[in-house]
């Protein structure tokens, strides 16, 4: 017996099974001694949800970036983050202008949308050229070169923008209109994130529409289904993988609008950390499927909200809030040992 047992599950298995349910355990030991002692009342429970699925909705509209390029090229974009970040400066870029002529006090629901469509348009013309400049040449290479690529795009990127913008960190302007909170019975909704959930929402009807009704959605679906297949129909599978970068990048824009926002800071290494969150959500639920893009994101959010205040301050950590990023990726690590696929795991032909 302990010799099928030793061919069944070699000792790395066991070892990642191991260090998986000591996390587990460890998260329901600390969740059980804070809920226990009653440090938190309901209301600050109900704003750290609120918090965390804004967050997650950026997460998510981040996310969908790296599901697109995965479904078609069946390849990870490491550079994602550094669209969502340059298109979060050219929505700041622009909103000096406008606060400069007076349009973002003025009309605030007209300079959102200004800086929306800069960030779109600078975060979609860098997914495109990247996709045309680094990735198409290597689409017939072996995995791991387009994700070396992926990489050294992701530093180029990142650097480059350190010497065009310097290595500060510039405050986003406020907008009056989106200042102050709405209650809610128990919880106060910044009005910035409400702007969040209402701008996440319209987004993902639209790209839903799109990837569902349009000719072009079909084609981005077909793509994804057998690339050779779709070609042989018609499909211009170059044109088809490019507007999917773009897609992904306008969405990428959008969401550093948002995070500008509710965040209000922007700097040239901003888009390291949440690009490899989002990647988290992508793979939590389930890389390839855009319905799981959006779960993963808002559990993610969620998730990174409540834990330092649910398990990591019942553990006695001191200032669990600051090992919030540390949180998110240890989702990645329980996912990929439990569940590799994710929770909706399908191809993206499947559940566009």
């Amino acid at each position: 017996m302990y010799a099928q047992l030793r061919r069944k599950y070699d000792f790395t298995d066991v070892m990642l099974w191991l260090i998986g349910a000591g996390l587990v355990i460890s998260i329901v030991y600390g969740s059980y001694v804070t809920l226990a002692s009653g440090k938190y009342t309901l209301q600050q429970w109900l704003n750290f949800v609120v918090f965390g699925l804004a967050q997650g909705g950026i997460y998510a509209l981040i996310a969908l970036g790296y599901t697109m390029v995965y479904g078609l090229l069946g390849m990870i974009n490491f550079a994602h983050g550094e669209i969502f970040m340059l298109g979060t400066f050219g929505a700041f870029f622009m909103s000096e202008v406008l606060v400069e002529n007076g349009l973002l006090q003025n009309n605030p629901f007209l300079a959102i949308l200004i800086m929306v469509a800069a960030a779109m348009l600078v975060s979609a013309t860098t997914a495109i050229l990247m996709e045309r400049i680094a990735y198409r040449p290597l689409r017939r290479a072996p995995r791991l070169v387009p994700l070396i690529t992926a990489i050294g795009v992701s530093y180029f990127l990142q650097y480059t923008a350190r010497g065009l913008f310097g290595s500060g960190v510039e405050a986003f302007p406020t907008v009056p209109a989106l200042s102050g909170s709405v209650s809610l019975g128990l919880v106060a909704i910044q009005r910035s994130q409400i702007a969040v959930f209402v701008s996440t929402a319209v987004l993902l009807l639209i790209l839903y529409l799109f990837v569902s009704r349009t000719k072009i959605g079909r084609g981005i679906r077909a793509v994804a289904e057998d690339k050779d297949a779709a070609a042989l129909m018609g499909v211009d599978v170059d044109r088809t993988v490019a507007i999917s970068f773009a897609i992904g990048g306008i969405m990428a824009g959008a969401a550093g609008v948002l995070y500008g926002l509710v965040f209000r800071q922007v700097s040239f290494f901003m888009g390291f950390v949440p690009g490899l969150k989002a990647f988290t959500a992508a793979v939590l639920g389930g890389i390839g499927n855009f319905t799981g893009a959006v779960l993963g994101g808002l559990i993610l959010g969620v998730i990174e909200s409540l834990g330092p205040s649910l398990f990591l301050d019942g553990l006695g950590i001191p200032a669990p809030h600051q090992l919030k990023d540390g949180i998110a990726f240890t989702v990645l690590v329980l996912i990929l040992i439990f569940r590799p696929t994710g929770i909706l795991g399908e191809r993206l032909s499947k559940r566009a």
